[in-house]
């Protein structure tokens, strides 16, 4: 259904801030890969971050910043030139390669956002994830847990 990109800022005591957006134009995946990764970085300077640790699960956009690969395809260029730009915000700035399976957040924002159609800007749901540990309704046939004994309820949320 289209590009969704992802990224998620990760503060040293480990709270997470995600970012999503729908790429609502024609691109590549390499082009969508480095639309994330600028998303990302623009997210940390508007929140004044001086010192970023970027990880990314594309070798390419990795490789071709840190100037390990050549940038050679004419669309990819502005892009690396761009984060070379956004670079200088920063006091201290390291890329770094992970696989894709330790970028479980990012790829699921990516996800959910390719499948959400936005409509305007800024325009989503306000979605919060959260951990769930026992069922609401006591499925066995145990007579004893007969009610329900989780202490807090959940919210109920309704689509208007």
């Amino acid at each position: 259904m289209g590009h969704g990109v992802g990224a998620v800022l990760i503060s040293p005591r480990n709270g997470y801030t995600p970012f999503t957006a729908r790429l609502c134009f024609d691109c590549t995946n390499n082009i969508a890969e480095y639309e994330a990764c600028i998303m990302g970085l623009e997210a940390a300077i508007d929140l004044r971050i001086k010192i970023l640790e970027v990880y990314r699960d594309s070798a390419l956009v990795i490789c071709q910043v840190k100037g390990e690969w050549e940038t050679r395809h004419p669309k990819l260029i502005p892009y690396r030139a761009h984060i070379v730009k956004l670079m200088e915000y920063f006091d201290e700035i390291t890329f770094h390669h992970i696989p894709r399976e330790e970028n479980q957040v990012a790829d699921a924002l990516a996800t959910l956002s390719s499948m959400y159609k936005v409509r305007s800007h800024n325009e989503a749901p306000i979605i919060k994830v959260e951990r769930i540990d026992e069922p609401v309704v006591c499925t066995s046939n145990d007579t004893s847990r007969s009610k329900n004994t989780r202490k807090t309820p959940r919210p109920v949320t309704r689509k208007p």
